[in-house]
């Protein structure tokens, strides 16, 4: 008989468990936390300075482990203090692309007390310019076209900057070469630092105005990377079969960016934390992303839904060993129900999975993976044992089960608020409640369901119109690749529902044929009345979200 998931949870959460959780106060906040976590990431980094000459990085040819990665981050923590003068509580900026570097300039900065913050690299000089402006920033990490992007806003600041991978053709004057700064067998002062203390800011990818500094602290990582150990834990408890098969240790693919909460956290961290070797991808190629599955037997793919698309879409998909994979999914937007299907009838013996997190919450919230995937795909899994959820109304009070409200959530792993924004952090966070901005409802079996963006719900002649639903259902034609719904003005309904549409290879859509097939399948007010179909990519932001405002601005102007 399968344990039920409260009674794992329980079973892993109990005194004396690895998994064991107490109750805590931060800024006068209680929460449920677990236990065993260590008081900071440099904490974490110590404990798995045991790893030694493990594998650790793999980019293209090469390979680091263990300890040549902590060779060279304690090389750079010792120069950031001595040639830069980087404090406690000062910040330095990452600007790269997927780079080893990447990593172990993190390593170094949170070592000696500093605060990391991820710059976004498909940034433009302007808005890299707001980044270091914004957060402040004394040094600046980054590769050759960010150092170019951010040589004049650097020198107007007085931001030292430390360039990566430069080559022949790199950049001069009063950019530092890493191969020159940076010497290993260098030991960096040691300093204090505590769970409350800053750790890192994250930018939000907003899709309008500028981008907020969600500023984490050591125990708010930590807790968040604690949580997706507990919740693999919670379904190998109940489901050891799922597992059984797999032989060897875990191996991590990164396919977003660094940059992103997704690859900053349970896929970097974690895979660092449980001393696995993480293939590093310079950047999202699906063909490329298959030869590294099989040359690396490569066991978790996370990313977006649009990146498991991609791979089982690519033409050379049956040419290449996809056995070595265990789980396939990830996060950052709804999967549909089609994809779920897929991944489990495609892969030797992947699984699927879906996680519901965000920047906010370090990445960690509501999980669905396996057997509870499958029978649940359109829902993104259960709250955890750290985590609470309430779904609330418009006037922010608790609704009954199975109602339709604003997902909130409260944990450890949340963000302590935005840099430098109070009006922000108070509207977004409420008595240690963080209000997504997304509608949902909760079942009886405690499984959450996100409907959509409260922000681009669709109001249709008084009708609430959800766009997941609707992408749900245009996803289920044979012809659509990808698919976005949203709303656009309409004078007499306020708004009317538009769908953007890329049609698959060699395959057409007619908006009649495809309106028949929708209204068989959902209420007519529901149905797009605008439809247009595009041969390439949807426009999506770093995080692999689709720009609906960009598609509907381009609805609007034609």
């Amino acid at each position: 008989m399968t344990l039920s998931y409260d009674d794992a949870a329980a079973q892993l959460t109990a005194p004396g468990e690895r998994y064991e959780t107490e109750q805590i106060e931060v800024r006068g906040v209680a929460y449920t936390a677990f236990k065993g976590v260590p008081a900071s990431l440099r904490d974490l980094f110590d404990l798995t300075r045991g790893y030694g000459a493990t594998p650790f990085l793999v980019y293209e040819d090469e390979t680091y482990s263990y300890d040549e990665v902590y060779a060279a981050a304690d090389g750079l923590a010792a120069v950031l203090q001595q040639r830069y003068g980087v404090a406690k509580g000062d910040r330095v900026a990452i600007a790269m692309r997927n780079y080893p570097e990447w990593i172990m300039t993190y390593l170094a900065t949170l070592s000696i007390g500093a605060v990391v913050v991820s710059m976004n690299a498909w940034w433009t000089a302007d808005e890299l310019d707001y980044g270091l402006e914004d957060s402040g920033a004394k040094v600046l990490v980054a590769d050759v076209e960010r150092v170019e992007r951010t040589r004049e806003s650097a020198a107007r600041l007085g931001v030292a900057t430390i360039g990566v991978r430069l080559g022949d053709t790199a950049a001069s004057g009063a950019v530092d070469r890493w191969d020159d700064v940076v010497a290993t067998g260098v030991v960096p002062e040691r300093v204090e630092i505590g769970p409350d203390d800053d750790a890192t800011i994250l930018y939000t990818s907003g899709t309008t105005g500028r981008p907020k500094g969600a500023v984490s602290t050591h125990r708010a990582v930590l807790q968040a990377l604690m949580g997706f150990s507990c919740k693999v834990a919670i379904d190998s408890l109940r489901r050891p079969a799922e597992g059984s098969g797999r032989t060897g240790s875990p191996v991590f693919i990164l396919i977003v960016p660094l940059f992103h909460v997704t690859g900053n956290v349970p896929v970097f961290l974690g895979s660092l934390a449980s001393g696995l070797k993480l293939v590093i991808m310079h950047k999202w190629d699906p063909g490329r992303a298959l030869e590294l599955i099989e040359r690396e037997k490569v066991t978790n793919f996370v990313g977006v839904p649009t990146q498991s698309w991609d791979l089982l879409e690519h033409p050379d998909f049956a040419k290449y060993d996809t056995s070595s994979l265990a789980s396939v999914g990830g996060g950052g937007a709804p999967a549909p129900p089609q994809l779920v299907s897929r991944v489990s009838n495609s892969f030797k013996a992947a699984k699927p999975n879906i996680g519901y997190g965000m920047t906010e919450t370090n990445a960690y919230g509501p999980g669905n993976s396996g057997t509870d995937y499958e029978t649940h795909p359109t829902s993104t899994g259960r709250a955890t044992p750290i985590l609470q959820i309430e779904i609330r109304d418009a006037q922010d009070q608790p609704v009954p089960v199975g109602e339709r409200g604003e997902i909130c959530m409260k944990g450890p792993n949340l963000i302590r608020g935005y840099w430098n924004r109070p009006e922000a952090t108070a509207e977004t966070f409420v008595d240690g409640w963080l209000h997504t901005g997304d509608l949902g409802r909760v079942d009886d079996e405690g499984f959450v369901y996100i409907e959509d963006r409260a922000k681009d719900m669709i109001l249709r002649g008084g009708e609430n119109v959800y766009s997941a639903e609707v992408e749900a259902a245009i996803y289920e034609h044979p012809a659509v690749y990808e698919a976005a719904v949203f709303g656009v003005p309409h004078e007499r309904l306020g708004e009317e529902v538009a769908a953007a549409i890329v049609p698959r290879p060699g395959m057409d859509i007619d908006p009649d044929e495809l309106t028949a097939f929708l209204k068989a399948r959902i209420a007519g007010f529901k149905v797009p009345t605008k439809v247009m179909t595009f041969t390439e990519a949807l426009p999506r932001n770093p995080a692999g979200k689709i720009l609906k405002r960009d598609l509907r601005d381009q609805f609007v102007s034609d």
